[in-house]
C-alpha cells in the first residue's frame, strides 16, 4: 500500500477544474431540467418554511405515488438551487414515485447546521403530502444533508423516521473535519468543533434504514475516500450499507443515472418492483 499526504486540502476538494469539461457544469443542467419541468406533473414552490428558499418541488406520477422520493442538491452548502436537478426526477418518477426536490438557504447567511434543520422541515412537510415509503438522495453536501437525517438526532419528525427506508448518497461528504483545512471554512463557518458536530460519519446512524453511498470512478481521491468511510464506519455499528463505485463517471456526471428509470442506482434503492 503506497502511504500518502494530502497537502493541499482546496485541491484535494476541487472539482471544476480538475474534471475535463467541468467549467460546463452546472450550465449544463440547466436546458434539461427546465424541459423537464415545462412537462412534468407537478407542483412547483411549495414553501416549507420562512425565507424565499424554503420551498421544494413535487413531480407526480400518472398514478398514485408508491412513495416519496427526495432529492437534496449540492454546491457545497454556498450555492445553486432546485431548479438545476428536475431532469433527474425523471428516474422515479417513471418507476411511480413522487419526488420532492428542496432548495434551502445558503452559507454564510447560515450554518451547516441551520441547513440540516431545514431539510428536515422539507422532507416532513413533502412526507405529509405523499403516503408511504420515504428514500433519501443527495449529491455532494447534498449527500451530507440526506445521511443526516438518518442519524440518531435527525431532525426528521418522528412518523418520518419511521416511514425512512433507505438513504442514498452521491459523492457525500460525511466526515467534514478536512474541510477545516479549506478557504471555504470561513464561510461555512467550520471549525473542528462544528465539523465534529455536523459530520454523520462521527455518529450513529437509525436502526433499519439502509444506506447506499455512491462515487463516481474518475473523481477526487477524497471523494471516493469520503464516500467508502461512512459505509465502513457505519457497516461497524450495524447499519446495512454498501459503498458502490460507478466506472467512467466523475463528480458531475454520476448523478445521471437518477434519470434512468431502468438502470443500477435505482434498482439499488428502489428494487426490481420500486
Amino acid at each position: 500500500m503506497v502511504a500518502f499526504a494530502v497537502t493541499d486540502w482546496d485541491d484535494a476538494y476541487e472539482n471544476g477544474r480538475n474534471i475535463p469539461g467541468g467549467s460546463d457544469y452546472p450550465a449544463a443542467w440547466e436546458g434539461p431540467s427546465a424541459s423537464f419541468r415545462a412537462n412534468a406533473n407537478s407542483h412547483l414552490d411549495i414553501s416549507y418554511g420562512e425565507g424565499e428558499r424554503c420551498c421544494y418541488d413535487l413531480f407526480l406520477p400518472a398514478g398514485a405515488p408508491k412513495g416519496l422520493f427526495v432529492f437534496v442538491h449540492g454546491g457545497y452548502w454556498m450555492a445553486l438551487n432546485k431548479s438545476y436537478w428536475s431532469h433527474l426526477a425523471a428516474g422515479p418518477v417513471a418507476r411511480g414515485w413522487a419526488v420532492a426536490m428542496p432548495s434551502y438557504d445558503l452559507c454564510p447567511d447560515v450554518t451547516i447546521a441551520e441547513i440540516t434543520a431545514q431539510i428536515g422541515a422539507a422532507i416532513t412537510h413533502a412526507a405529509g403530502k405523499i403516503s408511504g415509503p420515504v428514500v433519501l438522495s443527495g449529491h455532494s453536501a447534498g449527500g451530507h444533508l440526506v445521511t443526516a437525517m438518518m442519524c440518531e438526532d435527525t431532525p426528521l419528525e418522528q412518523s418520518v423516521r419511521h416511514r425512512l427506508t433507505h438513504v442514498l448518497s452521491i459523492s457525500g461528504l460525511h466526515d467534514l473535519r478536512p474541510l477545516t483545512f479549506m478557504w471555504r471554512k470561513e464561510a461555512l463557518k467550520l471549525d473542528m468543533d462544528t465539523a465534529i458536530a455536523n459530520s454523520p460519519a462521527l455518529k450513529r446512524p437509525l436502526n433499519g434504514v439502509r444506506l447506499t453511498t455512491w462515487v463516481g470512478g474518475g473523481e477526487r481521491q477524497e471523494f471516493l475516500r469520503q464516500s467508502e468511510l461512512l459505509s465502513n464506519i457505519w457497516t461497524g455499528l450495524g447499519c446495512l450499507t454498501q459503498n458502490i463505485v460507478a466506472p467512467n463517471r466523475h463528480h458531475f456526471n454520476v448523478i445521471d443515472a437518477l434519470a434512468d428509470p431502468d438502470g443500477p442506482m435505482l434498482h439499488t434503492v428502489l428494487g426490481e418492483e420500486g
